[in-house]
């Protein structure tokens, strides 16, 4: 298999339908995207019905080259990342890893056009983050769920408000910002830096006033981190927690037992804002995304430095905190609902609180004067059978 006949797969892939997010190179298989959240298969000339581990390895192996560091990563530890390019016409982070002895290649489409908080209509806390000066902003959520789109966002407004210097560390580069007010460096990991913690150190030394961290990935890069916030940085980064309360006990677990209290007393001094996300379906194809969003103030205070008790919990402070511009997802999921943008089924099935879910939707109902019928009994049991997504 030639690179020609590589890239001619990846294009016919791409075009075979709407708003593809991922093409999956997988033995047994044929050639197969993601489209709005499900795998479509794709038919090429000549005609590929089940991919043969030779094919699966050949393509892995040219999208990898001569990297020598890549090919150790993927024989020693089992999987390797990496951007490709397929011309001027798309770019992809890739990552091909083994399975029973074959290898997979998964390319994730990265947009070219640079996301603003205008046109993902994203809700007016982001505006406040995009001002905020020093401290952590930790984006949390599955792997697809929109952390890159929304951080990316972020540092577009920083971009063109602010005359500050951004590092960016990541894996790999998805957004390239072009330089407005803001003075960019994109950093890679692999080809500039060998680790986040490596890059994160060295970025201190860079006279930034803004950094990204593509991923909090381990005590270190956590430490020097809120070490970055507490000497006048603004950070930000991501973790694959799935709401408030889980990404302070993540934070907390990376440390002995012993040095949690200090922990705790730097994460009320440096946590700004927490925003977690999900993609859901939406009415009429596409995803829209879900966010909890919790922003620090005298309540979420007391409950990092002193732990969750069964009546203060993270969840009630942010259902609470609407005038500090805080939701949980089931508030910011009832309001996708009333602007048709998903339907009752996904908001419930969505949900992370499924009676309250229930509540909601009966409210709105009400309120438009429409019969009270949310999903409850066998369907939901249904539903809880097929994965929902919630803790």
């Amino acid at each position: 298999m030639k690179k020609t006949e590589i890239d001619y797969w990846i294009t016919a892939m791409l075009e075979s339908n709407s708003n593809v997010s991922d093409l999956n190179i997988t033995v047994g298989k044929t050639l197969q995207v993601e489209s709005a959240g499900q795998l479509v298969p794709v038919a090429v000339e000549p005609p590929v019905r089940e991919l043969t581990p030779f094919q699966t390895e050949t393509f892995a192996l040219n999208l990898i080259g001569n990297n020598k560091r890549l090919l150790t990563d993927l024989v020693e530890h089992g999987s390797c990342d990496l951007p490709y390019a397929l011309g001027n016409t798309a770019r992809f982070r890739v990552n091909i890893f083994s399975q029973k002895g074959y290898y997979t290649t998964v390319l994730r489409k990265l947009e070219s056009q640079i996301p603003t908080i205008e046109n993902m209509n994203f809700p007016p806390a982001f505006d406040k983050m995009a001002r905020e000066i020093n401290g952590l902003i930790l984006f949390t959520g599955a792997t697809g769920t929109g952390k890159t789109t929304s951080l990316a966002a972020l540092l577009d407004r920083i971009n063109h408000e602010r005359a500050v210097h951004v590092v960016t560390l990541e894996d790999p580069i998805e957004y390239v910002h072009p330089q407005h007010k803001a003075t960019f460096n994109q950093r890679e990991l692999g080809s500039d830096f060998s680790a986040f913690a490596v890059g994160l150190r060295a970025a201190l030394r860079q006279a930034p006033k803004v950094i990204l961290v593509g991923e909090m990935r381990d005590r270190e890069t956590m430490e020097i981190a809120m070490t970055a916030a507490e000497t006048g940085h603004l950070v930000l980064s991501t973790l694959h927690t799935i709401d408030a309360g889980q990404t302070i006990n993540r934070i907390l677990s990376m440390f002995e037992q012993e040095e949690q209290p200090q922990i705790r007393n730097r994460l009320v001094d440096t946590i700004r804002w927490i925003v977690s996300q999900r993609l859901l379906p939406k009415i009429g194809g596409g995803r829209v995304a879900a966010m909890e969003i919790l922003c620090t103030s005298l309540r979420v205070k007391d409950l990092i430095l002193n732990g969750e008790t069964e009546e203060k919990t993270f969840y009630n402070i942010v259902r609470e905190g609407s005038a500090l511009n805080m939701r949980t997802f089931d508030q910011h999921i009832l309001e996708l609902y009333s602007q048709n943008l998903v339907t009752e089924k996904t908001a419930i099935t969505y949900c992370s609180h499924r009676n309250e879910m229930n509540r909601g939707l009966d409210r709105l109902k009400s309120e438009r004067g429409e019969a009270t019928t949310s999903l409850t009994g066998l369907a939901m049991e249904e539903e809880e059978e097929r994965g929902r997504f919630r803790r």
